[in-house]
Protein backbone atom coordinates (compact mmCIF):
# COMPACT_ATOMS: atom_id res chain seq x y z
CA UNK A 1 0.00 0.00 0.00
CA UNK A 2 1.03 3.60 -0.55
CA UNK A 3 -0.08 6.52 1.60
CA UNK A 4 -0.51 9.73 -0.37
CA UNK A 5 -0.37 13.25 1.05
CA UNK A 6 -1.78 15.99 -1.16
CA UNK A 7 -2.81 19.65 -1.04
CA UNK A 8 -6.31 20.78 -0.24
CA UNK A 9 -8.74 20.07 -3.03
CA UNK A 10 -10.75 22.76 -4.76
CA UNK A 11 -13.87 22.05 -6.77
CA UNK A 12 -15.75 24.93 -8.39
CA UNK A 13 -19.32 24.68 -9.67
CA UNK A 14 -18.28 24.03 -13.26
CA UNK A 15 -15.88 21.30 -12.25
CA UNK A 16 -18.44 19.76 -9.92
CA UNK A 17 -20.90 19.45 -12.80
CA UNK A 18 -18.24 17.76 -14.91
CA UNK A 19 -17.48 15.35 -12.08
CA UNK A 20 -21.10 14.30 -11.53
CA UNK A 21 -20.51 10.77 -12.86
CA UNK A 22 -17.27 10.29 -10.95
CA UNK A 23 -16.94 8.60 -7.54
CA UNK A 24 -18.13 10.80 -4.68
CA UNK A 25 -14.58 10.95 -3.30
CA UNK A 26 -13.21 12.58 -6.46
CA UNK A 27 -11.35 15.80 -5.75
CA UNK A 28 -9.82 18.32 -8.14
CA UNK A 29 -6.41 19.78 -7.32
CA UNK A 30 -4.44 22.62 -8.84
CA UNK A 31 -2.73 22.06 -12.19
CA UNK A 32 -5.40 19.66 -13.47
CA UNK A 33 -4.83 16.79 -11.07
CA UNK A 34 -7.71 14.59 -9.94
CA UNK A 35 -7.69 12.30 -6.92
CA UNK A 36 -10.06 9.43 -6.18
CA UNK A 37 -10.22 7.97 -2.69
CA UNK A 38 -7.56 10.48 -1.66
CA UNK A 39 -5.07 9.15 -4.22
CA UNK A 40 -3.96 11.30 -7.20
CA UNK A 41 -4.70 9.42 -10.41
CA UNK A 42 -1.36 10.41 -11.91
CA UNK A 43 0.39 8.68 -9.04
CA UNK A 44 -1.64 5.51 -9.64
CA UNK A 45 -0.59 5.58 -13.29
CA UNK A 46 3.07 6.17 -12.42
CA UNK A 47 3.13 3.38 -9.86
CA UNK A 48 1.08 0.69 -11.60
CA UNK A 49 1.42 1.66 -15.26
CA UNK A 50 -1.32 2.06 -17.83
CA UNK A 51 -3.88 0.99 -18.79
CA UNK A 52 -5.10 0.49 -15.24
CA UNK A 53 -8.51 0.23 -13.63
CA UNK A 54 -8.93 2.24 -10.41
CA UNK A 55 -11.70 1.14 -8.05
CA UNK A 56 -12.96 3.35 -5.23
CA UNK A 57 -13.60 0.94 -2.37
CA UNK A 58 -15.65 3.44 -0.37
CA UNK A 59 -17.93 4.08 -3.35
CA UNK A 60 -18.57 0.34 -3.75
CA UNK A 61 -19.32 -0.05 -0.05
CA UNK A 62 -21.59 3.01 -0.02
CA UNK A 63 -23.58 1.66 -2.96
CA UNK A 64 -23.97 -1.71 -1.24
CA UNK A 65 -25.31 0.12 1.83
CA UNK A 66 -27.64 2.20 -0.31
CA UNK A 67 -29.24 -0.93 -1.73
CA UNK A 68 -29.59 -2.50 1.70
CA UNK A 69 -31.18 0.67 3.10
CA UNK A 70 -33.42 1.29 0.08
CA UNK A 71 -34.66 -2.29 -0.14
CA UNK A 72 -34.66 -3.36 3.53
CA UNK A 73 -37.14 -6.22 3.06
CA UNK A 74 -35.63 -7.56 -0.17
CA UNK A 75 -32.79 -9.96 -0.82
CA UNK A 76 -30.08 -8.09 -2.73
CA UNK A 77 -27.77 -10.20 -4.87
CA UNK A 78 -24.72 -8.56 -6.43
CA UNK A 79 -24.46 -9.59 -10.10
CA UNK A 80 -20.89 -10.85 -10.21
CA UNK A 81 -20.66 -10.77 -14.00
CA UNK A 82 -20.24 -6.99 -13.80
CA UNK A 83 -16.92 -7.40 -11.97
CA UNK A 84 -15.62 -9.98 -9.54
CA UNK A 85 -12.42 -10.43 -7.60
CA UNK A 86 -11.72 -11.67 -4.10
CA UNK A 87 -11.83 -8.20 -2.56
CA UNK A 88 -15.15 -7.45 -4.27
CA UNK A 89 -16.63 -10.65 -2.89
CA UNK A 90 -15.47 -9.66 0.61
CA UNK A 91 -17.01 -6.18 0.35
CA UNK A 92 -20.32 -7.60 -0.86
CA UNK A 93 -20.36 -10.19 1.91
CA UNK A 94 -19.51 -7.67 4.62
CA UNK A 95 -22.53 -5.57 3.65
CA UNK A 96 -24.93 -8.49 3.72
CA UNK A 97 -25.52 -8.90 -0.01
CA UNK A 98 -25.68 -12.23 -1.78
CA UNK A 99 -24.08 -13.16 -5.11
CA UNK A 100 -25.57 -13.87 -8.51
CA UNK A 101 -23.07 -15.94 -10.51
CA UNK A 102 -23.08 -17.43 -14.00
CA UNK A 103 -20.29 -20.00 -14.09
CA UNK A 104 -18.20 -22.49 -12.17
CA UNK A 105 -15.34 -20.01 -12.34
CA UNK A 106 -17.28 -17.29 -10.55
CA UNK A 107 -18.53 -19.89 -8.06
CA UNK A 108 -15.04 -21.16 -7.29
CA UNK A 109 -13.65 -17.66 -6.81
CA UNK A 110 -16.47 -16.80 -4.41
CA UNK A 111 -15.90 -20.05 -2.53
CA UNK A 112 -12.19 -19.29 -2.25
CA UNK A 113 -13.06 -16.13 -0.30
CA UNK A 114 -15.31 -18.04 2.07
CA UNK A 115 -18.47 -16.45 0.68
CA UNK A 116 -21.52 -18.25 2.17
CA UNK A 117 -22.75 -20.65 -0.50
CA UNK A 118 -26.36 -20.43 0.65
CA UNK A 119 -26.33 -16.74 -0.40
CA UNK A 120 -25.24 -17.58 -3.95
CA UNK A 121 -27.61 -18.01 -6.89
CA UNK A 122 -26.47 -19.68 -10.13
CA UNK A 123 -27.80 -18.31 -13.41
CA UNK A 124 -27.14 -19.04 -17.06
CA UNK A 125 -29.02 -19.99 -20.21
CA UNK A 126 -26.60 -22.83 -21.00
CA UNK A 127 -25.13 -24.21 -17.79
CA UNK A 128 -22.42 -26.76 -18.36
CA UNK A 129 -22.15 -30.02 -16.39
CA UNK A 130 -19.23 -28.44 -14.56
CA UNK A 131 -21.36 -25.42 -13.62
CA UNK A 132 -24.08 -27.62 -12.13
CA UNK A 133 -21.67 -30.03 -10.45
CA UNK A 134 -19.78 -27.15 -8.84
CA UNK A 135 -23.00 -25.53 -7.65
CA UNK A 136 -24.19 -28.78 -6.05
CA UNK A 137 -20.81 -29.55 -4.52
CA UNK A 138 -20.57 -26.11 -2.94
CA UNK A 139 -24.23 -26.08 -1.89
CA UNK A 140 -25.47 -22.90 -3.56
CA UNK A 141 -28.73 -21.45 -2.30
CA UNK A 142 -30.67 -21.60 -5.55
CA UNK A 143 -30.21 -22.55 -9.18
CA UNK A 144 -32.25 -20.65 -11.77
CA UNK A 145 -33.62 -23.04 -14.39
CA UNK A 146 -33.50 -21.49 -17.83
CA UNK A 147 -34.55 -24.32 -20.16
CA UNK A 148 -36.60 -27.54 -19.99
CA UNK A 149 -33.54 -29.73 -20.55
CA UNK A 150 -31.95 -28.45 -17.34
CA UNK A 151 -34.74 -29.93 -15.25
CA UNK A 152 -33.90 -33.57 -15.92
CA UNK A 153 -30.15 -32.90 -15.89
CA UNK A 154 -30.29 -31.15 -12.56
CA UNK A 155 -32.64 -33.70 -10.98
CA UNK A 156 -30.29 -36.51 -12.05
CA UNK A 157 -27.26 -34.66 -10.70
CA UNK A 158 -28.97 -34.02 -7.36
CA UNK A 159 -29.93 -37.68 -7.06
CA UNK A 160 -33.01 -39.30 -5.49
CA UNK A 161 -31.92 -38.56 -1.93
CA UNK A 162 -30.79 -35.00 -2.60
CA UNK A 163 -32.43 -31.61 -2.44
CA UNK A 164 -31.90 -28.37 -4.33
CA UNK A 165 -33.86 -25.13 -4.31
CA UNK A 166 -34.59 -23.76 -7.78
CA UNK A 167 -36.27 -20.84 -9.49
CA UNK A 168 -37.55 -20.57 -13.05
CA UNK A 169 -36.50 -17.75 -15.32
CA UNK A 170 -39.59 -16.43 -17.07
CA UNK A 171 -39.82 -14.23 -20.15
CA UNK A 172 -42.46 -11.62 -19.31
CA UNK A 173 -42.55 -10.18 -22.83
CA UNK A 174 -41.22 -6.72 -21.94
CA UNK A 175 -38.66 -4.87 -24.07
CA UNK A 176 -36.50 -2.64 -21.88
CA UNK A 177 -32.86 -1.64 -21.80
CA UNK A 178 -30.30 0.68 -23.31
CA UNK A 179 -29.49 -1.38 -26.42
CA UNK A 180 -31.15 -4.21 -28.30
CA UNK A 181 -28.29 -6.56 -27.40
CA UNK A 182 -28.99 -6.18 -23.69
CA UNK A 183 -32.79 -6.43 -23.75
CA UNK A 184 -33.47 -9.82 -22.24
CA UNK A 185 -37.09 -9.62 -21.12
CA UNK A 186 -38.60 -9.65 -24.62
CA UNK A 187 -39.69 -12.64 -26.68
CA UNK A 188 -37.35 -14.28 -29.23
CA UNK A 189 -34.08 -14.06 -27.31
CA UNK A 190 -32.03 -16.81 -25.70
CA UNK A 191 -32.92 -16.37 -22.02
CA UNK A 192 -35.74 -17.87 -20.03
CA UNK A 193 -39.07 -19.55 -20.71
CA UNK A 194 -41.97 -17.67 -22.24
CA UNK A 195 -45.27 -17.10 -20.49
CA UNK A 196 -46.98 -16.32 -23.80
CA UNK A 197 -46.34 -19.71 -25.44
CA UNK A 198 -46.81 -21.76 -22.26
CA UNK A 199 -43.25 -23.06 -22.00
CA UNK A 200 -42.81 -21.51 -18.55
CA UNK A 201 -45.95 -23.15 -17.20
CA UNK A 202 -44.96 -26.52 -18.72
CA UNK A 203 -41.48 -26.34 -17.17
CA UNK A 204 -42.93 -25.50 -13.77
CA UNK A 205 -45.23 -28.53 -13.93
CA UNK A 206 -42.23 -30.74 -14.71
CA UNK A 207 -40.26 -29.32 -11.78
CA UNK A 208 -43.15 -30.08 -9.44
CA UNK A 209 -42.86 -33.74 -10.52
CA UNK A 210 -39.23 -33.84 -9.30
CA UNK A 211 -39.29 -34.36 -5.52
CA UNK A 212 -35.60 -33.48 -5.15
CA UNK A 213 -36.18 -30.02 -6.65
CA UNK A 214 -37.90 -27.37 -4.54
CA UNK A 215 -39.38 -24.52 -6.57
CA UNK A 216 -39.04 -21.37 -4.44
CA UNK A 217 -40.00 -18.67 -6.90
CA UNK A 218 -40.06 -17.06 -10.31
CA UNK A 219 -37.30 -15.00 -11.86
CA UNK A 220 -37.15 -12.49 -14.68
CA UNK A 221 -34.52 -10.08 -15.96
CA UNK A 222 -35.72 -7.37 -18.32
CA UNK A 223 -32.39 -6.12 -19.62
CA UNK A 224 -29.64 -3.66 -18.74
CA UNK A 225 -29.37 0.10 -18.48
CA UNK A 226 -33.05 0.57 -17.65
CA UNK A 227 -33.69 4.10 -16.41
CA UNK A 228 -37.48 4.00 -16.00
CA UNK A 229 -39.45 2.36 -13.18
CA UNK A 230 -42.39 1.51 -15.44
CA UNK A 231 -41.02 -1.73 -17.00
CA UNK A 232 -40.48 -3.19 -13.53
CA UNK A 233 -44.08 -2.44 -12.56
CA UNK A 234 -45.35 -4.16 -15.69
CA UNK A 235 -43.11 -7.12 -14.86
CA UNK A 236 -44.55 -7.34 -11.35
CA UNK A 237 -48.10 -7.47 -12.69
CA UNK A 238 -47.27 -10.17 -15.24
CA UNK A 239 -45.27 -12.28 -12.80
CA UNK A 240 -47.96 -12.10 -10.13
CA UNK A 241 -50.48 -13.01 -12.82
CA UNK A 242 -48.49 -16.17 -13.52
CA UNK A 243 -48.22 -16.90 -9.80
CA UNK A 244 -52.01 -16.62 -9.57
CA UNK A 245 -52.49 -19.13 -12.39
CA UNK A 246 -50.02 -21.51 -10.75
CA UNK A 247 -52.00 -21.31 -7.53
CA UNK A 248 -55.23 -22.09 -9.37
CA UNK A 249 -53.69 -25.02 -11.28
CA UNK A 250 -51.41 -26.56 -8.67
CA UNK A 251 -52.30 -24.95 -5.34
CA UNK A 252 -48.77 -23.58 -5.48
CA UNK A 253 -47.79 -20.56 -3.36
CA UNK A 254 -44.29 -19.33 -4.23
CA UNK A 255 -42.38 -17.42 -1.53
CA UNK A 256 -39.96 -15.51 -3.81
CA UNK A 257 -40.10 -13.17 -6.78
CA UNK A 258 -36.81 -12.17 -8.41
CA UNK A 259 -37.00 -9.10 -10.67
CA UNK A 260 -33.35 -9.30 -11.73
CA UNK A 261 -31.31 -6.14 -12.15
CA UNK A 262 -30.54 -3.88 -15.09
CA UNK A 263 -30.64 -0.68 -13.03
CA UNK A 264 -29.37 2.07 -15.32
CA UNK A 265 -26.56 4.47 -14.44
CA UNK A 266 -25.26 7.66 -16.08
CA UNK A 267 -22.04 7.34 -18.07
CA UNK A 268 -21.84 11.04 -18.96
CA UNK A 269 -22.97 14.19 -17.13
CA UNK A 270 -26.63 14.88 -17.76
CA UNK A 271 -27.61 11.33 -18.64
CA UNK A 272 -30.51 9.74 -16.74
CA UNK A 273 -30.14 7.05 -14.09
CA UNK A 274 -32.72 4.83 -12.44
CA UNK A 275 -34.22 6.37 -9.29
CA UNK A 276 -33.75 3.60 -6.72
CA UNK A 277 -35.97 5.22 -4.09
CA UNK A 278 -38.84 5.48 -6.57
CA UNK A 279 -38.18 1.94 -7.78
CA UNK A 280 -38.33 0.51 -4.25
CA UNK A 281 -41.46 2.42 -3.30
CA UNK A 282 -43.43 1.78 -6.49
CA UNK A 283 -42.44 -1.88 -6.86
CA UNK A 284 -43.45 -2.55 -3.25
CA UNK A 285 -46.82 -0.85 -3.78
CA UNK A 286 -47.42 -2.69 -7.07
CA UNK A 287 -46.43 -6.03 -5.55
CA UNK A 288 -48.71 -5.52 -2.54
CA UNK A 289 -51.63 -4.43 -4.69
CA UNK A 290 -51.22 -7.17 -7.30
CA UNK A 291 -50.97 -9.90 -4.67
CA UNK A 292 -53.99 -8.55 -2.80
CA UNK A 293 -56.04 -8.56 -6.00
CA UNK A 294 -54.95 -12.15 -6.70
CA UNK A 295 -55.54 -13.31 -3.15
CA UNK A 296 -51.89 -14.32 -2.72
CA UNK A 297 -49.43 -13.68 0.10
CA UNK A 298 -46.72 -11.19 -0.87
CA UNK A 299 -43.52 -13.03 -1.87
CA UNK A 300 -40.12 -11.85 -0.79
CA UNK A 301 -38.59 -9.60 -3.41
CA UNK A 302 -35.15 -10.41 -4.84
CA UNK A 303 -33.11 -7.96 -6.93
CA UNK A 304 -29.75 -8.34 -8.69
CA UNK A 305 -27.86 -5.06 -9.17
CA UNK A 306 -24.37 -5.31 -10.64
CA UNK A 307 -23.42 -2.34 -12.80
CA UNK A 308 -25.26 0.07 -10.45
CA UNK A 309 -23.01 -1.00 -7.56
CA UNK A 310 -19.58 -1.18 -9.17
CA UNK A 311 -19.83 0.80 -12.42
CA UNK A 312 -19.63 4.35 -11.01
CA UNK A 313 -16.84 3.29 -8.62
CA UNK A 314 -14.35 2.61 -11.41
CA UNK A 315 -12.00 4.81 -13.44
CA UNK A 316 -9.84 3.62 -16.35
CA UNK A 317 -6.50 5.37 -16.95
CA UNK A 318 -4.68 5.48 -20.30
CA UNK A 319 -1.56 7.14 -21.72
CA UNK A 320 -1.85 9.01 -24.99
CA UNK A 321 0.42 7.45 -27.61
CA UNK A 322 -0.30 9.69 -30.58
CA UNK A 323 -2.41 12.59 -31.80
CA UNK A 324 -3.16 12.43 -35.52
CA UNK A 325 -5.18 14.62 -37.88
CA UNK A 326 -6.97 12.70 -40.62
CA UNK A 327 -9.22 14.87 -42.75
CA UNK A 328 -11.52 16.70 -40.37
CA UNK A 329 -11.01 14.22 -37.55
CA UNK A 330 -8.44 14.33 -34.77
CA UNK A 331 -7.60 10.84 -33.52
CA UNK A 332 -6.13 10.52 -30.04
CA UNK A 333 -4.69 7.01 -29.70
CA UNK A 334 -4.15 5.52 -26.24
CA UNK A 335 -2.36 2.45 -24.91
CA UNK A 336 -5.54 0.43 -24.36
CA UNK A 337 -8.73 -0.09 -26.30
CA UNK A 338 -11.29 -2.74 -27.08
CA UNK A 339 -9.27 -5.45 -25.32
CA UNK A 340 -9.88 -3.74 -21.98
CA UNK A 341 -13.25 -2.14 -22.84
CA UNK A 342 -15.23 -3.74 -25.68
CA UNK A 343 -18.49 -2.00 -24.74
CA UNK A 344 -18.27 0.94 -27.19
CA UNK A 345 -17.73 -1.53 -30.05
CA UNK A 346 -20.48 -3.89 -28.83
CA UNK A 347 -23.16 -1.45 -27.68
CA UNK A 348 -22.12 1.99 -28.86
CA UNK A 349 -21.57 3.15 -25.27
CA UNK A 350 -20.32 6.72 -24.96
CA UNK A 351 -17.91 7.93 -22.29
CA UNK A 352 -16.59 11.31 -21.10
CA UNK A 353 -12.78 11.05 -20.83
CA UNK A 354 -10.83 13.76 -19.05
CA UNK A 355 -7.23 14.94 -19.12
CA UNK A 356 -5.63 14.47 -15.70
CA UNK A 357 -2.17 15.06 -14.29
CA UNK A 358 -1.75 18.53 -15.79
CA UNK A 359 -3.82 21.55 -16.69
CA UNK A 360 -4.68 21.66 -20.37
CA UNK A 361 -5.39 24.75 -22.40
CA UNK A 362 -8.76 26.38 -21.87
CA UNK A 363 -9.42 26.02 -25.58
CA UNK A 364 -10.99 22.67 -26.38
CA UNK A 365 -11.44 20.71 -29.58
CA UNK A 366 -13.51 17.72 -30.62
CA UNK A 367 -11.50 14.51 -30.93
CA UNK A 368 -12.06 10.78 -31.19
CA UNK A 369 -10.23 8.68 -28.62
CA UNK A 370 -9.21 5.36 -30.17
CA UNK A 371 -7.42 2.25 -28.99
CA UNK A 372 -4.29 0.53 -30.17
CA UNK A 373 -5.91 -2.51 -31.76
CA UNK A 374 -6.13 -3.56 -35.39
CA UNK A 375 -9.82 -2.73 -35.78
CA UNK A 376 -11.47 0.38 -37.24
CA UNK A 377 -14.15 -0.09 -34.59
CA UNK A 378 -11.64 0.20 -31.75
CA UNK A 379 -13.04 3.53 -30.52
CA UNK A 380 -13.17 4.32 -26.80
CA UNK A 381 -14.84 7.72 -27.01
CA UNK A 382 -16.04 9.28 -30.24
CA UNK A 383 -16.44 13.00 -30.83
CA UNK A 384 -15.57 14.28 -27.35
CA UNK A 385 -14.16 17.61 -26.21
CA UNK A 386 -10.64 17.60 -24.80
CA UNK A 387 -7.97 20.31 -24.41
CA UNK A 388 -6.53 21.46 -27.73
CA UNK A 389 -2.94 20.96 -26.54
CA UNK A 390 -3.35 17.22 -25.93
CA UNK A 391 -0.08 15.43 -26.68
CA UNK A 392 1.64 12.02 -26.41
CA UNK A 393 2.41 11.09 -22.82
CA UNK A 394 -0.70 12.76 -21.42
CA UNK A 395 -2.93 10.83 -19.08
CA UNK A 396 -6.62 10.34 -19.86
CA UNK A 397 -9.12 9.15 -17.26
CA UNK A 398 -12.44 7.52 -18.20
CA UNK A 399 -15.04 7.45 -15.40
CA UNK A 400 -17.79 4.86 -14.85
CA UNK A 401 -15.38 2.06 -15.73
CA UNK A 402 -16.09 -0.37 -12.90
CA UNK A 403 -18.53 -2.69 -14.66
CA UNK A 404 -18.03 -4.93 -17.69
CA UNK A 405 -14.49 -3.75 -18.34
CA UNK A 406 -12.15 -6.32 -16.82
CA UNK A 407 -14.92 -8.94 -16.82
CA UNK A 408 -15.23 -8.60 -20.62
CA UNK A 409 -11.55 -7.93 -21.35
CA UNK A 410 -9.86 -10.13 -23.94
CA UNK A 411 -6.42 -11.23 -25.06
CA UNK A 412 -6.68 -9.47 -28.41
CA UNK A 413 -3.24 -8.66 -29.88
CA UNK A 414 -1.74 -10.19 -26.69
CA UNK A 415 -1.42 -6.84 -24.97
CA UNK A 416 -2.41 -8.28 -21.59
CA UNK A 417 -5.35 -7.36 -19.40
CA UNK A 418 -4.88 -4.35 -17.08
CA UNK A 419 -4.55 -4.52 -13.30
CA UNK A 420 -7.17 -3.38 -10.80
CA UNK A 421 -6.08 -0.99 -8.05
CA UNK A 422 -8.28 -0.16 -5.08
CA UNK A 423 -8.08 3.29 -3.51
CA UNK A 424 -9.38 4.36 -0.12
CA UNK A 425 -8.42 7.01 2.46
CA UNK A 426 -5.23 7.97 0.62
CA UNK A 427 -4.10 4.37 0.16
CA UNK A 428 -3.69 2.47 -3.11
CA UNK A 429 -3.36 -1.29 -3.25
CA UNK A 430 -3.27 -3.88 -6.01
CA UNK A 431 -6.30 -6.19 -6.21
CA UNK A 432 -5.68 -7.89 -9.56
CA UNK A 433 -2.23 -7.78 -11.13
CA UNK A 434 -1.53 -7.01 -14.77
CA UNK A 435 -1.58 -9.98 -17.12
CA UNK A 436 1.98 -10.48 -18.30
CA UNK A 437 3.56 -11.90 -21.41
CA UNK A 438 4.79 -14.76 -19.23
CA UNK A 439 1.17 -15.54 -18.28
CA UNK A 440 0.33 -15.88 -21.96
CA UNK A 441 3.44 -17.96 -22.69
CA UNK A 442 2.54 -20.45 -19.97
CA UNK A 443 -0.85 -21.11 -21.54
CA UNK A 444 0.71 -21.85 -24.93
CA UNK A 445 1.89 -25.43 -24.42
CA UNK A 446 2.08 -26.71 -28.00
CA UNK A 447 4.93 -26.83 -30.49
Amino acid sequence: MTTVHQPTATVDATSAAGLSVWPASTARFPHGELAVGGVPLAEVADRFGTPVYVLDETEVRDRCRTYRDTFPDAEVLYAAKAFLCRAMAHWVDEHGLGLDVCSAGELELAAATGFPADRIVLHGNAKSPRDLDTALRLGVGRIVIDSPSEIARLAAAVGPGGHQKVMVRVVPGISAGGHEKIRTGAEDQKFGLSIADGYAQHAIARILDQPQLELTGLHCHLGSQITSVKPYLVAVRRMVGLMSRLYEQHGLVLPELDLGGGHGIAYRPGEPALDLTALARKVRTELDDSCAAAGLPVPRLVIEPGRAIVGPAGVALYRVLSVKHTGDTVFVAVDGGMSDNPRPALYGVRYAPRLVGRAGTAHRKRVTVVGRHCEAGDVLAGDVELPADLRPGDLLAVPVAGAYHLSMASGYNMVGRPPVVAVRDGLARLLVRRESLEDMRRRDVGL
